[in-house]
């Protein structure tokens, strides 16, 4: 499972490391009061209509290593009462509503420079 995730080619909605869509869960796994779906989706990245457009746009695949750190990172800003994120992950900026585990928008090296970020509360930066 290393090849690149092609976002146009294999979106459902919601990208996760295994590229699970809803349809392949079992939502009648009963675990602490809430079905397997329900657990799995608060773990997944999800990404916007807008995102995916823009990767793309810009040519942008995510490897599922990639998509762990994203995950991660998203973590760690939750963990810090983040609320809307930029991530830096080495050649492209991702803008991310930690609430909802959400990419709104992305962005490549190229169209990082000479560019201002506004309505973020916290940054990210991962390798």
């Amino acid at each position: 499972m290393n090849e690149p995730i092609r976002v146009g080619q294999l979106y459902t909605g919601r990208i996760g490391p295994s590229a699970l869509t809803p349809s392949k869960l079992n939502n009648s796994t009963n675990v602490a009061g809430s079905n397997f779906k329900d657990l799995l989706e608060d773990r997944l990245v999800h990404f916007s209509n807008h995102a995916v457009k823009r990767l793309e746009q810009r040519g942008i695949e995510l490897k599922p290593e990639q998509l762990n750190k994203i995950e991660s990172a998203i973590d760690s800003a939750a963990a810090k009462g983040a609320k809307d994120s930029l991530i830096l992950l080495k050649d492209m900026a991702l803008i991310v509503n930690v609430n909802n585990r959400t990419v709104v928008t992305a962005m490549d090296g190229s169209s990082m420079k000479d560019n201002v970020f506004t309505q973020i509360d916290s940054a990210v930066i991962i390798s």
